[in-house]
């Protein structure tokens, strides 16, 4: 006799994919960066009125990364400049009908994410968020975790710098994912000595001494995954 289960009809689990979006944030008046992801305000039950993470349902000759790229640009307007799988959610309780969902992270640029203003979409801080629909709290927590260890390790940080930043830029993107501030010398030191940064000859000016700038070595790769192609 055989002791495997009977599967379920295909039609009663669908595949969803939802993505993380993480970038930073200096308000006026603000003395540090913050990291901050958009949210979506649900339109329909269950949840509705609450914020949720962008995301859509799996299309049937479609990648997940594919998918992931599509239901960013149609529900928040964004191309983000680095994205990575995180982790598959699939508790039985996690929504009314099952409902297993593919999650990514992504990175943007400040200037990008400003430059978004889609409909039902709001920006907040990853951390001080509100109650989100669905177990999208506990994924949000997840993606923070993961962000904050991969940047101990890998160039992450590329993903939410333009192509050419001071060192200064560098320690703050750190400071802003590890929530504390860094030695600046000793930042200098380790960064400076890990071959994945190019010095140029351009500054850029300011009251004091002009700041040098510098740019990522893309022979290194980016991180595991790497950026998204051209």
């Amino acid at each position: 006799m055989s002791t495997l289960t009977e599967h379920p009809h295909p039609e009663q689990i669908r595949v969803a994919v939802s993505t993380v979006i993480f970038s930073l944030r200096r308000d006026p008046g603000d003395d540090r960066a913050r990291v901050v992801m958009p949210l979506v305000r649900r339109t329909r039950d269950p949840f509705e009125g609450r914020w949720a993470l962008p995301g859509g349902w799996l299309g049937d000759v479609e990648g997940m990364e594919a998918a992931a790229s599509r239901t960013l640009a149609e529900t928040t307007g964004l191309a983000p400049s680095y994205l990575e799988q995180l982790y598959a959610f699939g508790d039985v309780d996690r929504s009314p009908t099952r409902v297993v969902s593919i999650v990514y992270w992504a990175l943007v640029r400040e200037d990008e994410s400003r430059a978004t203003a889609q409909e039902n979409v709001a920006w907040f801080d990853a951390t001080t968020h509100p109650e989100l629909a669905f177990d999208h709290d506990h994924i949000v927590r997840y993606a923070l975790w993961r962000l904050r260890n991969k940047v101990g390790y890998s160039r992450i940080a590329h993903g939410l710098l333009p192509d050419l930043f001071t060192l200064a830029d560098l320690r703050e993107v750190y400071e802003a994912i590890l929530g504390r501030r860094l030695d600046p010398a000793n930042f200098r030191r380790q960064v400076e000595g890990s071959a994945t940064l190019i010095p140029t000859d351009e500054r850029r000016g300011g009251s004091h001494r002009p700041a040098r700038l510098y740019r990522y070595n893309h022979d290194v790769e980016l991180a595991e995954r790497g950026p998204l192609p051209d």
